[in-house]
């Protein structure tokens, strides 16, 4: 026992440390419309770079409301619009890296942006990516089960058919107040998950496990804020979704680089 101690000793072992766990700042509800103002000016600064991230969002939106209409379940456009709207957190990687450049003086470039995302994804990032894709794959089970469960398992010829039984039925009426209810939910959970740890990830070597208990902690202890900042980000995304989406092509990147500028508010950042 004695000689492995010492032949660890020279061999320059030492017991693995945990890495200290990020520390949280509380912020004040001002605080939300100051990061949606630095947002603005990161987008006014590199537009390209937002158009892009936000373009690539909008016609991932318009496809999978396309697909659905083409496979006859219409009906289904506005839970997965809805549903798609929770993936939003990963696709504004690339925006944070963009602010995070900005913010330190680093060179813009396009290769350079996708490099980090690309180098990334395959660390815990991919993680989180994968979190929030299953709870996107949650969230329309549940849908559907919901659906069967009030509607039963008819097909509707029309949305107007969808729409005059959701709103004229007790059945209907039933559905919306349990799917949006469950909906809510799940939005809350994943807002609670992500709110901090993509960016946190980008920013620092740490676990993506770690990162969600931080964007957990960080909501928590911003209570007020964090509130008032999930109402901004659902109430912009829905106005950015009426246009066919094509709202998206602004408001993705604003609330992207306004969620990186918030991180830096809430967590603590390693000295570089």
């Amino acid at each position: 026992m004695a000689e492995s101690e010492t032949m660890a000793q020279s061999d320059g072992n030492t017991p693995a440390v945990r890495p200290k766990d990020p520390e949280i700042r509380t912020i004040e509800v001002k605080d939300i419309g100051e990061v949606l103002a630095a947002g603005f000016r990161d987008f006014q600064a590199a537009p390209m770079y937002g158009i892009f991230f936000g373009g690539i969002y909008a016609i991932g939106g318009m496809a999978i409301l396309l697909t659905a209409f083409a496979f006859g379940m219409g009906y289904l456009s506005y839970p997965l619009a809805a549903g798609f709207a929770l993936i939003g957190p990963f696709i504004a990687t690339g925006l944070y890296e963009v602010s995070r450049r900005r913010q330190v003086g680093e060179p813009l470039g396009f290769g350079s942006v996708i490099g980090v995302i690309f180098q990334q994804s395959r660390r815990e990032l991919s993680w989180m990516a994968f979190v929030t894709i299953f709870l996107l794959i949650i969230y329309m089970y549940q849908v559907r089960l919901l659906l069967a469960i009030f509607l039963g398992l008819k097909s509707f010829t029309s949305m107007e058919e969808f729409i005059d039984v959701l709103v004229s039925t007790p059945e209907g009426l039933l559905f919306l107040l349990v799917a949006n209810s469950i909906g809510f939910i799940v939005s809350f959970v994943l807002f609670a998950l992500t709110v901090v740890s993509f960016p946190l990830l980008l920013d620092r070597d740490i676990d993506f496990v770690t990162a969600m208990i931080t964007s957990v902690r960080a909501v928590m202890a911003n209570p007020r804020a964090m509130f008032v900042w999930a109402a901004t980000i659902f109430f912009y995304l829905v106005v950015a979704m009426l246009p066919a989406f094509l709202g998206l092509i602004v408001v993705l990147p604003v609330l992207g680089h306004a969620t990186w500028h918030l991180y830096c508010r809430v967590v603590v950042r390693e000295e570089s």
